[in-house]
């Protein structure tokens, strides 16, 4: 993949009070995760960015088409990344990448793990290391090279919600040479719990590696199993070396509109 090349969907150069900020967004194809569709890419890049020789760290976040536009978002509503970016003006660039577009393909590209659902989806075979090799083998070399970035891990974090979620903790985990921060709202533990403590404990974690987990109470959980697994996980990630932030939210409901009000806990808590 070369960025240079990709087709570009849109270019949008938008002026502040405090400078200026940049989304670019692009039509890719991942040739190692096959759809027919076409997906999108967002880089956001921080204000001042063209007029400065400065590097930053970089934020990848699953589920690109969610983070910054509601007129791109599945339901109508994004996360409002851009808002909030806009807003704080942090040095840092925000890497999106669109899950598959087809059907229940994201299913199988955020999973790290083979694993049995209820219908329509059944049984489910885990591509996400396939992504995950995809990101840091193909993606942040990319992007490190098209962009002033710092590509160290200490600078390198990840992001994403339910699925995504998921794979922000795996990468986190199985790639924590390359990530040393992540962000895990409402992660869907449910898949394979096994195969994740397994992963965990099999898996030396570097300093500094931090986590930020969280979930609303509001979510689908009637007997509370997704909250006491996600205080297991986090234990067990103490117990590996990491510093981990865990909160439940009370009332908040597994939705965009929901994460979005967890954008200044995470990133303070990742950026500090």
């Amino acid at each position: 993949m070369h960025l240079a090349a990709a087709a570009r969907v849109r270019y949008n150069t938008e002026k502040s009070k405090r400078g200026k900020h940049m989304i670019q967004v692009s039509r890719i194809q991942i040739p190692a995760l096959p759809t027919k569709k076409p997906r999108r890419l967002y880089v956001y890049l921080p204000r001042d960015y063209a007029e400065s020789e400065q590097r930053y760290p970089v934020l990848y976040m699953f589920d690109g088409h969610n983070v910054f536009y509601n007129s791109h978002a599945t339901y109508g509503k994004s996360w409002g990344m851009k808002e909030y970016l806009d807003r704080k003006k942090p040095d840092l660039i925000v890497v999106a990448v669109e899950c598959n577009p087809e059907g229940f393909r994201r299913m199988s590209e955020y999973s790290p793990f083979d694993y049995s659902a209820p219908r329509p989806l059944g049984d489910v075979q885990g591509l996400g290391k396939v992504t995950m090799d995809w990101f840091t083998k193909e993606l942040k070399p990319e992007i490190d090279r098209t962009f002033r970035t710092l590509p160290d891990r200490e600078h390198t974090l990840i992001a994403g919600s339910s699925m995504g979620g998921l794979m922000s903790l795996y990468a986190a985990v199985a790639y924590n040479d390359v990530f040393s921060r992540a962000a895990v709202l409402s992660p869907s533990l449910w898949v394979s719990p096994s195969g994740l403590h397994d992963l965990i404990r099999e898996t030396p974690l570097a300093a500094p590696t931090r986590i930020y987990m969280d979930r609303g109470t509001g979510e689908i959980d009637p007997k509370r199993r997704a909250l006491v697994g996600m205080f297991n996980v986090a234990k067990r990630l103490v117990d590996m070396g990491a510093d981990v932030s865990v909160s439940v939210i009370p009332d908040a409901v597994h939705s965009e509109a929901a994460w979005e009000k967890r954008i200044p806990d995470f990133m303070r808590y990742l950026l500090q």
